[in-house]
Protein backbone atom coordinates (compact mmCIF):
# COMPACT_ATOMS: atom_id res chain seq x y z
CA UNK A 1 0.00 0.00 0.00
CA UNK A 2 2.77 2.41 0.79
CA UNK A 3 4.55 1.65 -2.47
CA UNK A 4 1.51 2.48 -4.70
CA UNK A 5 0.76 5.69 -2.53
CA UNK A 6 4.72 6.52 -3.31
CA UNK A 7 3.34 5.82 -7.05
CA UNK A 8 0.22 7.89 -7.32
CA UNK A 9 2.39 10.87 -5.03
CA UNK A 10 4.87 10.38 -7.81
CA UNK A 11 2.75 10.68 -10.95
CA UNK A 12 1.19 14.04 -9.75
CA UNK A 13 4.07 15.72 -9.16
CA UNK A 14 5.60 14.61 -12.51
CA UNK A 15 2.39 15.81 -14.09
CA UNK A 16 1.82 12.96 -15.90
CA UNK A 17 -1.71 12.03 -15.18
CA UNK A 18 -4.31 15.60 -14.78
CA UNK A 19 -4.11 17.33 -11.16
CA UNK A 20 -6.65 16.21 -8.80
CA UNK A 21 -9.31 19.06 -8.91
CA UNK A 22 -8.88 20.03 -12.29
CA UNK A 23 -12.26 18.63 -13.17
CA UNK A 24 -13.33 21.56 -10.72
CA UNK A 25 -12.30 24.13 -13.37
CA UNK A 26 -15.19 23.73 -14.96
CA UNK A 27 -17.21 26.85 -14.89
CA UNK A 28 -20.27 25.84 -17.97
CA UNK A 29 -20.14 24.18 -21.02
CA UNK A 30 -22.53 24.66 -24.08
CA UNK A 31 -23.14 24.65 -27.55
CA UNK A 32 -22.79 27.98 -29.03
CA UNK A 33 -26.34 27.01 -31.07
CA UNK A 34 -28.72 24.02 -30.94
CA UNK A 35 -30.07 24.26 -34.60
CA UNK A 36 -28.71 25.99 -38.13
CA UNK A 37 -29.09 26.04 -41.31
CA UNK A 38 -26.19 24.19 -42.06
CA UNK A 39 -25.23 20.57 -41.05
CA UNK A 40 -21.69 20.44 -40.55
CA UNK A 41 -19.30 23.38 -38.82
CA UNK A 42 -15.85 23.58 -37.90
CA UNK A 43 -12.26 25.56 -37.20
CA UNK A 44 -14.29 28.27 -34.71
CA UNK A 45 -12.76 31.15 -32.91
CA UNK A 46 -13.44 33.53 -30.39
CA UNK A 47 -12.88 37.23 -28.69
CA UNK A 48 -14.11 39.55 -26.35
CA UNK A 49 -15.95 42.78 -26.70
CA UNK A 50 -17.23 45.49 -24.33
CA UNK A 51 -20.53 43.41 -24.13
CA UNK A 52 -19.87 40.03 -24.17
CA UNK A 53 -18.14 37.53 -26.25
CA UNK A 54 -18.31 36.97 -29.92
CA UNK A 55 -18.11 33.38 -31.70
CA UNK A 56 -17.55 32.49 -35.60
CA UNK A 57 -16.94 29.63 -37.31
CA UNK A 58 -17.32 28.00 -41.31
CA UNK A 59 -20.28 26.50 -41.77
CA UNK A 60 -22.09 24.33 -44.78
CA UNK A 61 -22.84 21.36 -46.23
CA UNK A 62 -19.16 19.88 -45.61
CA UNK A 63 -15.60 21.50 -45.12
CA UNK A 64 -14.41 22.92 -48.93
CA UNK A 65 -17.95 22.75 -50.30
CA UNK A 66 -18.76 25.88 -52.48
CA UNK A 67 -21.67 26.71 -49.72
CA UNK A 68 -19.63 26.76 -46.67
CA UNK A 69 -19.46 30.79 -45.22
CA UNK A 70 -18.37 32.62 -42.51
CA UNK A 71 -21.03 32.14 -39.18
CA UNK A 72 -20.95 34.46 -36.38
CA UNK A 73 -23.11 34.09 -33.01
CA UNK A 74 -22.81 36.80 -30.44
CA UNK A 75 -23.01 35.65 -26.37
CA UNK A 76 -24.01 38.97 -23.96
CA UNK A 77 -24.76 37.95 -20.38
CA UNK A 78 -27.40 35.63 -21.08
CA UNK A 79 -27.56 33.37 -24.01
CA UNK A 80 -25.94 33.19 -27.39
CA UNK A 81 -27.77 34.58 -30.18
CA UNK A 82 -29.07 32.85 -33.51
CA UNK A 83 -26.47 32.16 -35.74
CA UNK A 84 -25.61 34.81 -39.02
CA UNK A 85 -23.51 34.44 -41.91
CA UNK A 86 -21.45 37.45 -42.54
CA UNK A 87 -19.29 36.37 -45.14
CA UNK A 88 -19.01 34.24 -48.37
CA UNK A 89 -16.79 32.84 -50.74
CA UNK A 90 -19.21 34.63 -54.10
CA UNK A 91 -17.10 35.96 -56.56
CA UNK A 92 -17.81 39.13 -58.87
CA UNK A 93 -18.57 37.07 -61.63
CA UNK A 94 -21.05 34.98 -59.17
CA UNK A 95 -18.94 31.86 -58.97
CA UNK A 96 -19.07 30.50 -55.59
CA UNK A 97 -15.90 29.73 -53.30
CA UNK A 98 -15.80 28.31 -49.82
CA UNK A 99 -14.94 30.18 -47.07
CA UNK A 100 -12.46 28.74 -44.57
CA UNK A 101 -10.73 29.37 -40.99
CA UNK A 102 -12.33 32.93 -39.55
CA UNK A 103 -10.42 34.50 -37.17
CA UNK A 104 -11.84 37.46 -34.79
CA UNK A 105 -9.92 39.60 -33.00
CA UNK A 106 -10.49 42.78 -31.00
CA UNK A 107 -7.62 44.97 -30.91
CA UNK A 108 -7.08 47.70 -27.78
CA UNK A 109 -8.55 50.33 -29.84
CA UNK A 110 -10.02 50.82 -32.78
CA UNK A 111 -12.68 48.32 -34.83
CA UNK A 112 -13.48 44.21 -34.50
CA UNK A 113 -11.69 42.45 -36.84
CA UNK A 114 -12.79 39.36 -39.03
CA UNK A 115 -9.31 37.36 -40.89
CA UNK A 116 -11.02 34.68 -43.00
CA UNK A 117 -10.14 32.57 -46.54
CA UNK A 118 -11.58 32.13 -49.64
CA UNK A 119 -10.63 29.73 -52.34
CA UNK A 120 -11.20 26.23 -53.93
CA UNK A 121 -8.45 24.58 -50.99
CA UNK A 122 -5.86 25.58 -48.81
CA UNK A 123 -3.38 25.30 -51.43
CA UNK A 124 -4.84 28.03 -53.18
CA UNK A 125 -7.17 30.60 -50.92
CA UNK A 126 -6.34 34.26 -50.19
CA UNK A 127 -6.57 36.29 -47.27
CA UNK A 128 -9.90 38.14 -46.25
CA UNK A 129 -11.12 41.08 -43.82
CA UNK A 130 -14.06 42.66 -42.73
CA UNK A 131 -14.07 45.38 -39.13
CA UNK A 132 -17.13 46.08 -37.99
CA UNK A 133 -17.59 49.44 -34.94
CA UNK A 134 -20.75 47.79 -33.31
CA UNK A 135 -19.18 44.46 -31.84
CA UNK A 136 -20.10 42.22 -34.68
CA UNK A 137 -23.72 43.20 -35.26
CA UNK A 138 -23.15 44.83 -38.87
CA UNK A 139 -19.84 44.36 -40.84
CA UNK A 140 -18.25 46.54 -43.69
CA UNK A 141 -17.33 45.29 -47.35
CA UNK A 142 -15.15 42.63 -47.63
CA UNK A 143 -11.24 43.85 -48.34
CA UNK A 144 -8.68 41.44 -49.74
CA UNK A 145 -5.55 41.40 -47.83
CA UNK A 146 -2.12 41.98 -49.70
CA UNK A 147 -0.71 39.76 -52.16
CA UNK A 148 1.47 37.63 -50.10
CA UNK A 149 -0.08 38.03 -47.09
CA UNK A 150 -2.74 35.74 -45.54
CA UNK A 151 -2.87 37.36 -42.18
CA UNK A 152 -3.86 34.86 -39.10
CA UNK A 153 -3.95 31.45 -40.29
CA UNK A 154 -6.26 30.09 -37.59
CA UNK A 155 -5.26 30.98 -34.12
CA UNK A 156 -5.85 34.98 -32.97
CA UNK A 157 -3.13 37.33 -33.24
CA UNK A 158 -1.05 39.24 -30.48
CA UNK A 159 -1.13 42.98 -30.15
CA UNK A 160 2.31 44.36 -29.07
CA UNK A 161 2.68 47.21 -27.00
CA UNK A 162 3.16 49.80 -29.43
CA UNK A 163 -0.46 48.20 -31.05
CA UNK A 164 1.14 45.75 -33.95
CA UNK A 165 -0.32 42.90 -34.78
CA UNK A 166 1.84 39.45 -35.28
CA UNK A 167 -0.12 36.93 -37.00
CA UNK A 168 0.84 33.20 -37.20
CA UNK A 169 0.66 32.87 -40.65
CA UNK A 170 1.44 29.32 -43.00
CA UNK A 171 1.35 28.50 -46.51
CA UNK A 172 0.40 24.74 -47.64
CA UNK A 173 1.10 25.21 -51.76
CA UNK A 174 4.76 23.97 -51.74
CA UNK A 175 4.68 21.43 -48.28
CA UNK A 176 3.69 23.08 -45.11
CA UNK A 177 5.59 26.31 -44.26
CA UNK A 178 4.74 28.61 -41.30
CA UNK A 179 5.58 32.24 -40.69
CA UNK A 180 4.82 35.25 -39.13
CA UNK A 181 2.85 38.85 -40.67
CA UNK A 182 3.22 42.26 -38.57
CA UNK A 183 0.41 44.87 -39.36
CA UNK A 184 0.97 47.84 -38.48
CA UNK A 185 -2.59 49.81 -37.44
CA UNK A 186 -4.01 52.94 -38.22
CA UNK A 187 -4.83 55.37 -36.07
CA UNK A 188 -7.83 56.32 -37.39
CA UNK A 189 -10.51 53.28 -36.56
CA UNK A 190 -12.29 54.76 -39.98
CA UNK A 191 -9.42 54.14 -42.22
CA UNK A 192 -8.83 50.59 -40.42
CA UNK A 193 -10.15 48.69 -43.39
CA UNK A 194 -7.60 49.92 -45.79
CA UNK A 195 -4.74 50.16 -43.69
CA UNK A 196 -5.32 46.39 -43.60
CA UNK A 197 -5.36 46.04 -47.33
CA UNK A 198 -2.12 48.35 -47.89
CA UNK A 199 0.58 46.50 -48.38
CA UNK A 200 3.08 49.14 -47.28
CA UNK A 201 1.40 48.12 -43.23
CA UNK A 202 2.74 44.19 -43.46
CA UNK A 203 5.98 42.44 -43.14
CA UNK A 204 6.58 38.74 -43.39
CA UNK A 205 8.86 37.30 -41.72
CA UNK A 206 11.32 34.31 -43.16
CA UNK A 207 9.77 30.90 -42.89
CA UNK A 208 10.23 29.25 -39.15
CA UNK A 209 10.88 25.61 -40.75
CA UNK A 210 12.48 23.73 -43.87
CA UNK A 211 10.20 21.35 -45.10
CA UNK A 212 12.71 18.71 -45.15
CA UNK A 213 12.87 19.02 -41.40
CA UNK A 214 8.92 19.61 -40.14
CA UNK A 215 5.97 20.41 -42.11
CA UNK A 216 4.25 22.81 -39.92
CA UNK A 217 1.37 25.48 -39.97
CA UNK A 218 -0.97 27.17 -38.16
CA UNK A 219 1.12 28.83 -35.83
CA UNK A 220 -0.22 30.12 -32.21
CA UNK A 221 1.88 33.15 -30.34
CA UNK A 222 2.73 33.40 -26.75
CA UNK A 223 4.59 36.67 -25.62
CA UNK A 224 6.54 35.74 -22.52
CA UNK A 225 7.49 39.77 -23.00
CA UNK A 226 7.26 42.49 -25.35
CA UNK A 227 10.40 41.19 -27.20
CA UNK A 228 10.46 37.28 -26.48
CA UNK A 229 7.52 35.46 -28.79
CA UNK A 230 6.89 31.72 -28.70
CA UNK A 231 5.80 30.13 -31.76
CA UNK A 232 3.60 26.96 -31.37
CA UNK A 233 2.71 25.00 -34.58
CA UNK A 234 0.97 21.82 -35.68
CA UNK A 235 2.66 19.44 -37.54
CA UNK A 236 3.35 16.45 -39.79
CA UNK A 237 5.46 14.90 -37.79
CA UNK A 238 2.85 14.12 -34.73
CA UNK A 239 4.11 16.75 -32.41
CA UNK A 240 3.54 20.16 -31.73
CA UNK A 241 6.61 22.09 -32.81
CA UNK A 242 7.82 25.43 -31.02
CA UNK A 243 10.03 28.63 -32.28
CA UNK A 244 11.13 31.73 -30.60
CA UNK A 245 11.80 35.59 -31.27
CA UNK A 246 13.92 37.65 -29.23
CA UNK A 247 13.03 41.18 -30.98
CA UNK A 248 9.16 41.56 -31.04
CA UNK A 249 8.58 38.75 -33.98
CA UNK A 250 11.39 39.68 -37.00
CA UNK A 251 13.43 36.91 -36.54
CA UNK A 252 13.37 33.72 -35.07
CA UNK A 253 14.91 30.79 -34.30
CA UNK A 254 15.42 27.71 -35.85
CA UNK A 255 12.26 25.38 -35.70
CA UNK A 256 12.47 22.67 -32.85
CA UNK A 257 10.33 19.59 -31.16
CA UNK A 258 8.53 19.79 -28.23
CA UNK A 259 7.38 16.94 -26.06
CA UNK A 260 3.83 17.36 -26.66
CA UNK A 261 1.98 14.76 -29.01
CA UNK A 262 -0.24 16.19 -32.03
CA UNK A 263 -2.18 14.39 -34.23
CA UNK A 264 -1.75 16.93 -37.21
CA UNK A 265 -4.77 19.00 -36.03
CA UNK A 266 -5.29 22.67 -34.89
CA UNK A 267 -3.86 24.46 -31.40
CA UNK A 268 -4.30 27.46 -29.88
CA UNK A 269 -2.77 28.96 -26.40
CA UNK A 270 -3.27 31.89 -24.48
CA UNK A 271 -0.81 33.39 -21.52
CA UNK A 272 -2.92 33.92 -18.22
CA UNK A 273 -3.06 36.87 -16.31
CA UNK A 274 -1.26 35.10 -13.53
CA UNK A 275 1.74 34.37 -15.54
CA UNK A 276 1.21 30.67 -16.67
CA UNK A 277 0.51 30.03 -20.55
CA UNK A 278 -2.67 27.85 -21.02
CA UNK A 279 -2.68 25.56 -24.73
CA UNK A 280 -5.40 23.59 -25.94
CA UNK A 281 -4.64 20.51 -27.85
CA UNK A 282 -5.45 16.83 -29.43
CA UNK A 283 -2.86 15.16 -26.66
CA UNK A 284 -2.62 12.22 -28.86
CA UNK A 285 -0.70 11.34 -32.10
CA UNK A 286 -3.15 9.69 -33.95
CA UNK A 287 -6.65 10.82 -33.98
CA UNK A 288 -9.10 14.22 -32.43
CA UNK A 289 -10.97 12.36 -30.34
CA UNK A 290 -9.42 13.27 -26.55
CA UNK A 291 -9.26 17.54 -26.32
CA UNK A 292 -7.19 18.57 -23.63
CA UNK A 293 -6.30 21.54 -21.84
CA UNK A 294 -2.25 21.98 -20.88
CA UNK A 295 -0.72 24.33 -18.67
CA UNK A 296 3.09 25.94 -17.86
CA UNK A 297 4.57 28.01 -16.28
CA UNK A 298 7.48 28.36 -19.31
CA UNK A 299 6.00 27.50 -22.17
CA UNK A 300 8.79 24.34 -22.28
CA UNK A 301 7.63 22.27 -19.90
CA UNK A 302 3.92 21.39 -19.99
CA UNK A 303 1.33 19.48 -17.56
CA UNK A 304 -1.89 17.82 -18.96
CA UNK A 305 -4.35 19.39 -16.71
CA UNK A 306 -7.86 18.45 -18.03
CA UNK A 307 -9.30 16.77 -20.54
CA UNK A 308 -12.24 18.84 -21.87
CA UNK A 309 -12.91 15.60 -24.74
CA UNK A 310 -12.49 11.83 -24.11
CA UNK A 311 -14.20 9.76 -26.34
CA UNK A 312 -13.67 6.19 -28.44
CA UNK A 313 -15.01 7.35 -31.57
CA UNK A 314 -15.34 11.12 -33.46
CA UNK A 315 -13.64 14.58 -33.48
CA UNK A 316 -13.33 17.21 -31.25
CA UNK A 317 -11.12 19.70 -32.63
CA UNK A 318 -9.93 22.98 -33.79
CA UNK A 319 -9.68 24.94 -30.53
CA UNK A 320 -9.63 28.57 -29.82
CA UNK A 321 -8.98 30.21 -26.41
CA UNK A 322 -9.52 33.39 -24.74
CA UNK A 323 -9.16 34.84 -21.25
CA UNK A 324 -11.49 37.61 -20.40
CA UNK A 325 -11.74 40.64 -18.25
CA UNK A 326 -13.00 38.38 -15.42
CA UNK A 327 -10.34 36.32 -15.42
CA UNK A 328 -12.25 33.31 -16.78
CA UNK A 329 -11.18 31.15 -19.51
CA UNK A 330 -13.20 30.69 -22.99
CA UNK A 331 -12.98 27.75 -25.05
CA UNK A 332 -14.86 26.79 -28.67
CA UNK A 333 -13.99 23.58 -30.32
CA UNK A 334 -15.77 21.99 -32.79
CA UNK A 335 -17.94 18.88 -31.56
CA UNK A 336 -18.19 16.20 -34.14
CA UNK A 337 -17.73 18.48 -37.07
CA UNK A 338 -21.65 19.24 -36.12
CA UNK A 339 -21.71 21.98 -33.95
CA UNK A 340 -19.28 24.33 -31.53
CA UNK A 341 -19.07 23.38 -28.11
CA UNK A 342 -18.08 26.04 -25.66
CA UNK A 343 -16.54 25.92 -22.37
CA UNK A 344 -15.74 28.13 -19.52
CA UNK A 345 -12.69 27.38 -17.22
CA UNK A 346 -11.58 29.41 -13.57
CA UNK A 347 -7.77 29.23 -14.07
CA UNK A 348 -7.56 29.20 -10.35
CA UNK A 349 -8.24 25.28 -9.98
CA UNK A 350 -5.89 24.52 -12.97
Amino acid sequence: MLVLLLLVLLLLSSGSVPVAHAQDSIVHTEFVYQFAPFPSAHASTITETKNGIVAAWFGGTAEGNTDVGIWLARRDANRWSSPVEIADGVQPGGTHLPGWNPVLFQPSSGPLLLFYKVGPNPREWWGMVRISHDEGRTWSQAGQLPDGILGPIRAKPIELRDGTLLAGSSTEHDGWVAHIERFRPHSDPKRMLDALTDPARWKRSAALNRTTEFGAIQPTLLAHTNSRIQALCRSRQNVITEAWSNDAGVSWSKMTRTNLPNPSAGIDAVRLTDGRFLLVYNPTRKSRQQLAVGISDDGRTWTQALLLEDAQTGEFSYPAVIQTEDDLIHITYTWQRQRIKHVVLDPFKL
